[in-house]
Parts: structure tokens; C-alpha cells; sequence
């Protein structure tokens, strides 16, 4: 009954190694650690003037067909 007293300090031992062993690749591959937002879509060619055009439009510098209109030549829409 006493005679297994040896093997289990290493059995202990093995176990925290293979914990700090799989703490190390979860951090390696991804699996753990602080998580990095997807990339954004890129944004098109047109977005700040589109923003810009709708902010001019938010403060009522402009009515709601002169924005339409500019908006649409933006977008290479046609009416």
C-alpha cells in the first residue's frame, strides 16, 4: 500500500506539465489570449464624400433632392 508513494509526486508533476504545456499552444495557435477584431471591409471610394454629404444634409445646409441628386452622381446612379 505504501509502496506506490513514489509515483505519485510524478504523476502530479506530469500533470502540471502537460497543463502548462497545452496553456502554451492554446496562446501559440489562438485558441487563448486576447481576441484581435476581424479586419473591416474596405471602405469604397466614395464613403467620406457620401459622409460628408450626409452630415451637410443632417444640418439642413441642403434639401432632400439636392442630396439625392449628388448622391446619385456618386454612385454613377442614373435617373
Amino acid at each position: 500500500m505504501h509502496s506506490f508513494w513514489p509515483i505519485i509526486p510524478f504523476f502530479w508533476s506530469l500533470f502540471w506539465v502537460a497543463v502548462v504545456a497545452l496553456a502554451i499552444t492554446a496562446r501559440r495557435k489562438g485558441w487563448w489570449g486576447p481576441r484581435h477584431a476581424p479586419a473591416a471591409a474596405p471602405a469604397s471610394p466614395t464613403a467620406a464624400a457620401e459622409q460628408i454629404l450626409a452630415e451637410r444634409y443632417a444640418r439642413g445646409e441642403m434639401g432632400e433632392d439636392e442630396y439625392f441628386e449628388k448622391v446619385s452622381v456618386l454612385k454613377g446612379w442614373t435617373s
